[in-house]
């Protein structure tokens, strides 16, 4: 039987999706951008040259990888052009544009905005702003969509878990928004939920989180987590009745059949959530940690989410076999 990994992997090769990855000066990337293109994953543009390529990557056989160095590239003055009539009412000058337009991250993200490539990955050697930045400035958030959010895709470790029939979940928000309000987690809940049906290939049965279920515990007099996830509850089932979702629960309460049957009977959700959505960054971190590092998880991403095109952050200590797979899930997002 494929692995999820392997049908991640295996779903994205046959899209044949274009994927830029934009530090050609990274070692890690470099090799990347090899393997990737070996096994047909994607087609691959790599921002670098072939002169520090060979340097930090001397063994890696970039056959078939288009190489772009935004210094010399006879694209960058329309990229330059782009980014000017996008930035202009943000008080940016054509000599701004020209000279923003020769940094690799800010070049990648237009090249995906002008549609010459169909997904962005950048983040082993830059930090999430640098990043990011350029997607909120020149990809921005997709229509009818008011937030960028991340999840994590866990996949069950060898041997599977007793409560993880499909050998996925997805975990949200765990990187980017430290305390969502009532309506952004439900925004992070329907962007989540599409990720598991694009990436994770299941079916999203949605838990809302909390330290209560149904009303059990009660924050009021400190920070109103529970009325703030209830709150989101409502919202959700109103502006998305068609989505699977329900809460607020315990965390066993949304996983183990047993336990829902006692403290949430006749939920749709409780016992055999799939996404699990947390009240805020602290809970999420702390939560897809503890899976990943006690239950044997593996935690891919953080996987953006809400942008109008795929766009998604490396951590600065991945391995190629992160970027590999990253380029894997950003080329299934850009076939949705």
């Amino acid at each position: 039987m494929m692995s999820v990994l392997d049908s991640i992997k295996s779903r994205a090769a046959e899209l044949k999706k274009t994927v830029v990855l934009c530090e050609g000066e990274d070692k890690r990337v470099v090799e990347a951008a090899a393997r990737i293109t070996k096994e047909g994953i994607a087609r691959i543009v790599l921002i670098g040259n072939e002169e520090e390529c060979a340097k930090v990557a001397p063994d890696a056989d970039l056959t078939g990888v288009t190489l772009i160095d935004p210094l010399t590239s006879d694209h960058t003055a329309k990229y330059a052009a782009l980014l000017y009539e996008l930035r202009k009412e943000k008080g940016m000058t054509e000599q701004m544009a020209a000279e923003a337009a020769k940094d690799r991250t800010m070049f990648g993200a237009l090249m995906l905005k002008a549609g010459d490539v169909d997904g962005y990955v950048s983040g082993a050697c830059h930090s999430t702003a640098n990043t990011l930045r350029p997607g909120l400035q020149v990809i921005k958030t997709a229509p009818g969509t008011k937030l960028v959010s991340s999840c994590f895709i866990m996949i069950a470790p060898e041997g599977g878990n007793k409560y993880c029939k499909d050998g996925v979940f997805v975990f949200a928000d765990c990187a980017l928004n430290i305390c969502p309000t009532s309506e952004q987690l439900v925004e992070i809940a329907k962007a989540s939920a599409e990720t598991a049906r694009v990436i994770g290939g299941i079916e999203p049965r949605v838990a809302m989180l909390s330290f209560s279920t149904k009303g059990s515990g009660n924050d009021s007099k400190f920070a109103n987590t529970v009325d703030k996830v209830a709150k989101a509850v409502a919202i959700a089932k109103e502006s998305a009745p068609d989505l699977v979702l329900d809460g607020e629960f315990q965390f066993d309460a949304a996983l183990v059949p047993s336990v829902a049957s006692i403290k949430a009977p006749g939920s749709s959700v409780a016992g055999s959530a799939n996404v699990f959505i947390f009240p805020d960054i602290n809970a999420g971190n702390i939560g897809y940690k503890i899976a990943e590092r006690l239950g044997g998880f593996t935690a891919v991403g953080p996987v953006c989410q809400g942008f109008a095109k795929p766009l998604n952050d490396l951590s600065r200590g991945c391995s190629t076999d992160d970027i590999v797979l990253t380029v894997a899930v950003t080329a299934l997002q850009a076939g949705k």
